[in-house]
This record gives C-alpha cells, structure tokens and sequence, in this order.
C-alpha cells in the first residue's frame, strides 16, 4: 500500500482549504490538500453570482474567479492537490504525534497519508426534505438549492419547468433569480419563520426584482405528484385550514447548512451540538483530538466565504505552532 508523508494534511479544497493551505505551505510546511472532487475549489465553481471577495480580495468576484484565485494562491505556495480522493478514516495519534489518513481514490485505489498536523476544511451539506419531514409523494423534481445549482451552472441541465423554493436562504433566493433567467417560473418562496433567512440584498434583487412572492410564517403540508411533482400545498401557521395549491414540477429546498463532520466524528472529535461543528479551542481552533484543526463551515455555518478564508488563515498558523514552524 502506498505511503506518503506530510507536514500538514488539508481535507476540502473549498474558500477554508485553499486558504489554510496557502499559509501553511508557505511558511515551508509540506502540505497536501484532499478534496473528493474531480476539482479543487468546493461550492464555489458552481456559485457564478458575484458578490464574492470584497472582504478578502478588497473586490468584487464571482464564485470561480474567487476560487482560482485561491487555488493559484495554494499552489504557487507549494500546495499539493489529491483530487478525487475520499478521506475515509483518520487514525488515532501514533507515539511521534502523526495521524495516518486512509484515502480512495480511482487512480490510487488506497492509500495512507501520514500527517503531523491535519486541518478539517470539508464545508457544509443542505438540509433536505427528508430533514424536514414534508408530507406526500415521493416523486421526482425534489431538488435540494444547491444541487439544482450545480445541475444549472456547471452540468448545463435544467431542473424542471417551473419551481417552488422552500425556505428563503441565500443559496434558493439566488437560484429563484437563475431560474428565472433560464426560462423556469418561479412561482413562489415559502418560509415557516417570520422573516426571511437570507440577505435584505438577495430578497429584493432575486424576489422582489421579478415579482415573485414570498410566503412567511407558511408552511409546506403537501407535496402531489405520481412519477413527478405536479403541486405543491401550503398554509399560513396561523390559519392551517386556509391551503394554497400551487402547481409547479420542481420544488427546491433551501432551509439551511448543517456542517460536514461525519469524518470528524469517527477521528474521536467531539461536536457542539449548538453548531452541529467540532468543540475547538477559542482563537486556536484545534479540536478535542490533539493535532486535529477545524475551520470554515465545517466548523460553523459561515455568511461569506471571505469569513471562512480569514478564518483558515488563523487555524493555519496555530497548525504551524502545533509542528514547530512558528
């Protein structure tokens, strides 16, 4: 089996990533960053909105113009990439302090990095309909925002012919926009809460701008269709009787994040269960296992992937510290 050592072993090469990686391998720390995609850059490939970068980059950026931006950073830092690996396990620490982390991949089949430092950069995940309970069918056209996302921005497939989103997070008040754009009515946004979840700017550039209604305090108590969508019900709380059906062949969830730490928690990592992320040490951001870093939405849910990077950045450097290069 094949073996190959590092300084610092990086997992996801999303805005967190990228960034700790530059620090890290900068500083001459050998670095190598996992992601189980076919390309670095995480949720930001499919992300062609702009609005990116002003915090980080002091301008204006769309989602992949960000992400090149920071994969060219990581990599003329001297960053090694693993794509379309799957960390699998991360080991208990050995007596020098190294983790060994089991990969598979096409190319490599398995294989054991040993790292004296790892850094968990792997994001987030949408809550689904499962998540949320909806009563009715099971048929096709349910769609979290985010994978619709991808469908539209990065495979060239449209989802559906016309759409209802459920919840009003960022993610499904901006793809209400790109449907829109691509032909595909919007026919309505239906949040339980009394107030939106996303941006005032998002509200009035992706709804308001095209007329399309947001439902408050509504619930979604239905969904109809035999092989796929054709309504969806809903129902102001305060009224239940009082059902809306809207027809529609496609329904997107955005009803937030929930951070990806299924790998934390085989490595031991205890989770706070206010954020779903690692427990950390304030401003060092090592977890519960010794060696063990944690930043960026896998840490908690963050509003801006400029936040997440200038996050990574601190967690870098405590990295560094933990090995003896700071």
């Amino acid at each position: 089996m094949k073996r190959n050592e590092y300084d610092v072993a990086v997992i996801g090469a999303g805005a967190a990533g990228l960034a700790a990686a530059a620090v890290t391998a900068k500083a001459g720390a050998s670095t190598v960053v996992i992601d189980r995609d076919v390309r670095p850059g995480g949720v930001l490939n499919q992300c062609i909105h702009n609005g990116f970068g002003l915090h980080y980059f002091k301008e204006e950026l769309t989602g992949p113009e960000y992400a090149a931006r920071m994969i060219r950073k990581a990599t003329e830092a001297g960053a090694i990439f693993r794509i379309g690996s799957s960390v699998m396990e991360i080991s208990p620490a050995q007596a020098d302090g190294r983790r060994a982390l089991t990969l598979y991949s096409k190319e490599s089949g398995v294989e054991i990095i040993l790292a004296k430092a790892v850094i968990l950069a792997m994001g987030c995940r949408e809550r689904t309909r499962g998540n949320l309970a909806t009563p009715g069918s099971r048929c096709a056209g349910i769609y979290t925002a985010g994978l619709a996302q991808r469908m539209l921005n990065v495979e060239g497939k449209l989802p559906g012919t016309s759409a209802v989103i459920v919840g009003s997070g960022d993610i499904g008040l901006i793809m209400a926009r790109r449907l829109t754009w691509s032909g595909i009515p919007v026919k309505a946004a239906v949040e339980i809460q009394p107030k939106p979840a996303g941006l005032a700017r998002n509200i009035a550039q992706c709804l308001e701008d095209f007329g399309i209604p947001l439902y408050l305090s509504t619930a979604v108590t239905k969904i109809s269709g035999k092989d796929r969508v054709e309504s969806v019900t809903i129902a102001p709380l305060d009224d239940p009787t009082a059902e809306r059906v809207i027809e529609c062949d496609t329904i997107l969830y955005s009803v937030g994040l929930i951070p990806e730490n299924e790998l934390s928690r085989k490595a031991g990592v205890v989770l706070d269960p206010k954020t779903n992320g690692p427990v950390v040490e304030e401003g060092v951001y090592e977890t519960t296992e010794k060696g063990i870093f944690a930043c960026g939405n896998v840490l908690h849910v963050h509003g801006l992937a400029d936040q997440a990077s200038e996050e990574a950045e601190r967690c870098a450097e405590s990295a560094l510290r933990s090995i003896g290069m700071r």
